[in-house]
This record gives C-alpha cells, sequence and structure tokens, in this order.
C-alpha cells in the first residue's frame, strides 16, 4: 500500500509524537508513505475567520501539489482538523466547476490546476479500513492484554463527512484497540466535542466539556486520540480540572499509533512518548507487565 502524506503543521510542531509514531506503524505495516513536497499550512481553523475563499485556497494548493506528484490519488493525512480542511475542498469542487475554475484561477499564480482526483482519507480510516483489524493483529508483538482503553474520536474526523464511520456512535476504533489485546472502554464521550480552541477564548467552556469527557473515561487505563487539537485539551489541563472538580481525574493521553506501536514492539523514543504531557509511569509499568 502507498499513499501520498500531508503531515500539516501541528505534526511538525507541537503534535510531532503524532508524526513519529504515525510513520513507525505505517513501515512496519508495509505501507510507504510518499510526503507531498512544498505542502503548506491547510489554514487550520483561523483561515475561515479571515475569508471563505483564502481557508478553500490553502486546502486546495495542497491537493493540487499531491496531483501533479504520482500516480497516487490517496492522501493520507492523520490531524482531524487539516483532514477536514483538504475533504472540505474535495467535497465542494465535486460538481461545482464554478468553484473548481476559481480555485485554479488562484493556483495558476504558481502554475498549479486542480483536477479533482485526490481523494483524502483520515488515518482512522487507513488504519480501521485498509489494514483492519487481522493485520494489526498479526503485527502485535507485545499484547496488551489487561489494560482498558477509552477510543476517543472527536468532531472533526467524523462531521460533516460521513465517510468510514457514523458520527454519533463511532466503532471503527474499537476492533484495533481490541486486537492489541486491550479492551474497548464502553463509553458515550467517543464523539462528543473537547471544546476545540475554546480552550483559549472560553476556558471556561473547554474545561467544563474536557472534564465530562475526563471523567466519562474513570475506570480505562489511557484514552487514545486521532486529533491533536484534542490531545492536547485533554491532557494539558488535568491538574486544573481535578482541582477544580474535586476529583483525580488524571489519566494517560495516546495517540492511537502511539498504542499501536507499544503493541507492535516499537520502543518508547521512537513512538516520542517522552513528548506526552500524560503518559503516567504507572501505565508505562502496566505496558510492561502486559507485556
Amino acid at each position: 500500500m502507498r499513499y501520498l502524506y500531508y503531515p500539516g503543521c501541528s505534526l511538525e510542531g507541537t503534535a510531532i509524537e503524532y508524526n513519529l509514531s504515525t510513520r513507525c506503524i505505517m513501515h512496519m505495516a508495509g505501507v510507504e508513505l510518499v510526503e507531498i513536497d512544498d505542502w503548506t499550512c491547510c489554514g487550520a481553523s483561523a483561515a475561515e475567520a479571515t475569508s471563505d475563499l483564502l481557508s478553500l485556497a490553502l486546502p486546495a494548493r495542497n491537493l493540487a501539489i499531491a496531483e501533479k506528484m504520482e500516480d497516487v490519488d490517496e492522501i493520507l493525512v492523520p490531524c482531524s482538523a487539516c483532514y477536514l480542511n483538504l475533504k472540505k475542498v474535495e467535497e465542494k469542487t465535486r460538481g461545482d466547476q464554478r468553484m473548481m475554475n476559481t480555485l485554479n484561477t488562484i493556483l495558476a499564480e504558481e502554475n498549479l490546476r486542480l483536477q479533482g482526483r485526490a481523494v483524502v482519507r483520515h488515518l482512522l480510516d487507513v488504519i480501521a479500513n485498509d489494514l483492519g483489524a487481522q493485520k494489526i493483529l498479526s503485527l502485535v508483538k507485545h499484547s496488551l492484554r489487561g489494560l482498558i482503553i477509552a477510543p476517543y474520536y472527536g468532531c472533526q474526523c467524523l462531521r460533516p463527512y460521513t465517510v468510514f464511520d457514523d458520527p454519533e456512535v463511532p466503532q471503527s476504533m474499537e476492533p484495533i484497540i481490541e486486537a492489541t489485546g486491550a479492551k474497548a472502554h464502553h463509553w458515550d464521550m467517543g464523539a462528543t466535542c473537547c471544546g476545540a480552541s475554546h480552550m483559549n477564548t472560553r476556558m471556561d467552556v473547554g474545561i467544563e466539556l474536557v472534564a465530562h469527557i475526563l471523567e466519562g473515561a474513570k475506570g480505562a487505563d489511557a484514552i487514545v486520540t486521532v486529533c491533536p487539537m484534542c490531545q492536547m485539551n485533554l491532557e494539558a489541563h488535568q491538574r486544573k480540572i481535578s482541582h477544580w472538580r474535586h476529583a483525580e481525574l488524571d489519566i494517560t493521553i495516546l495517540y492511537l499509533p502511539q498504542l499501536l506501536g507499544l503493541a507492535f514492539g516499537i520502543s518508547e523514543e521512537e513512538l516520542g512518548l517522552n513528548l506526552n504531557l500524560s503518559a503516567s509511569d504507572a501505565f508505562l509499568e502496566k505496558i510492561q507487565k502486559a507485556a
């Protein structure tokens, strides 16, 4: 299997461990990732507040570069915000020749042209549907039996494009978790919002939302995420939320490929676990004991 790869800005900054672990597990699974040449920011959440057209032109540039590169149509994107922005261009230009022409007028400044050939895929979609639980099981060297893992999807990989999972009752992560030997924590918080950037603009709102998620994970050994914003919100404010709630709500937060990498026998250093803010010693000791 071979995919074009769009890491996005977060995976080269605050979410380096997501990039490291994604590359590690894909290499072990025999998947080749070809990074898009000269990729640039997709606009994240800021571009749309500035200009609707800018929020489409920025991801369109990356799609146009990807379409020039190789005879590979599928683009693997780990970051949920990046996935949403690139997917939006794919969806909005499908059947809308006027929008396609507008974007191509902008892209012509760099001698680029969007053809509408590229298909944007979220990392979770690729893991769940192209690799699948049986492939994951075949790669497991250290069973995670005895661990309970809460799957947290967040909003942007599920909504508004219902490409690979049900946004109200997502289930794509559970078979993957259970293929490692761990049990999936059964809860109804997996698709709820973590507050996203409200943690910076309306912290009271963000903390309330994250608190409900952390409380819902009681009984689990860790929460796994597939989004840098969710990861940051869930792990960076645990002490403050625990103090506010008068409860111990500390819990390890991992990216899904980090969890898989541990089951595959990849070292903690290669997976960037030292960069996680909430990978507790107790959790790592339990991992070692399970192995």
